[in-house]
This record gives C-alpha cells, structure tokens and sequence, in this order.
C-alpha cells in the first residue's frame, strides 16, 4: 500500500512539472500539449512548471472549456458597419465564451472568410467545423452547446471590444545588418 501511495505521488510531481504550450495551428484550432509544437505554429504560449495557466479573460477556464476551446475553437467574422455583428460579439460574450474575432476589412481578410465559411457573408460564426452565416441567437447557443461550452450564466461575462478596423498590422522587424544581431530571435519560441 506506502508503495503505491509513494507512485502515485511521484506520478502527480512529475505531471505537475510538465512544460506545457499552448498555440494554433494553421488552421486555427488552439492546442495544449505537453511537446513543443510544430515551427508552423502560431500564437505559442508557455507555460513554466508550478505557474498558473493563462486565459484569454483574464482568469483561469474550467477544464470542460479549456477542452471546448481546443477541440472547438470559436471565431467570429464581422464587419465595420455591420449591426447584427455587434449583437453575435454581445452574445458570445455574454456567455463568457473565448472566442477570436476577424473584422473583414481588406482583401486578405475577405479571402480568409470565403475560405472559413464559403461566402462573404458577416457576422459569421464558425465553432470547431461548424458554421452559421448571419446572425441568430438560437443557432449560436446551439452550435456552443454542441461543443460544450457552459450555458450562459456559468462563466464570467467577458468585454471583447470589436477589432480596430483602422489598426494597420504592425510593420516587421528591420533585417539586422552583416556583423549586428538580430533584435529578437526568429520563429514561433521568441520571447514576447
């Protein structure tokens, strides 16, 4: 018996000590694993051994969402002047719902919708592989209990404001000179 105790407790300090990451692949989908991701990979996020997780609100997620968001992450695509896209952000984030946003507002980003959901149609909603084009509270909660995030009321209320439309992606880094090191190092694993 002191010996499976003493197993289980070995056990338990290992995992706790486990690096973690958290990232997206290239087609959006978060995912926490306990290797180091692919170079392809975006929005890499570590997490030391004995350090709380982070979350996109702020505090830490329950389990059941830290799962909803790696096998179903949401995205919301809107527009600047588009009404009914401010009621979708409201929803989601009444209901405390992690969730990335897309203005479409240049020509990539309208590719990238077309691409997501088919048409140019916003707001749209995509969870996991599922997608609503237009807004309708009734389908948006569906789709969200379909992949398991808590009813509205469970989690916190977030404010997500809308993206800038304005906001010009920022420049990237000036390409060191023969002989200077770079200002940052490259890849995915540089320090932010």
């Amino acid at each position: 018996m002191r010996s499976f105790v003493f197993i289980a407790l070995m056990s338990a300090a290992l995992a706790a000590s486990a690096q973690l990451y958290r990232w997206k692949d290239e087609k959006g989908r978060v995912h926490v694993t306990d290797t180091p991701p692919p170079a392809s990979a975006r929005d890499v996020r570590e997490r030391a051994p004995g350090a709380a997780p982070a979350s996109d609100s702020g505090g830490n997620l329950p389990y059941s969402v830290q799962q909803a968001v790696a096998s179903n992450p949401v995205t919301l695509y809107t527009g600047a002047d588009c009404a009914p896209c401010g009621d979708a952000r409201a929803l989601l984030n009444a209901r405390g719902v992690p969730f990335s946003e897309v203005m479409v507002v240049d020509q990539k980003q309208a590719e990238e919708l077309k691409k997501a959901v088919g048409s140019l149609s916003v707001p749209s909603l995509r969870v996991g592989s599922s997608v609503q084009k237009g807004f309708e509270a009734g389908l948006y909660q569906s789709m969200l209990d379909r992949a398991g995030y808590p009813r509205t009321g469970i989690l916190p209320a977030r404010s997500q404001a809308a993206p800038n439309p304005q906001a010009k992606p920022a420049a990237p880094p000036a390409e060191a000179s023969e002989g200077e090191a770079p200002s940052e190092p490259p890849g995915p694993y540089a320090p932010r």
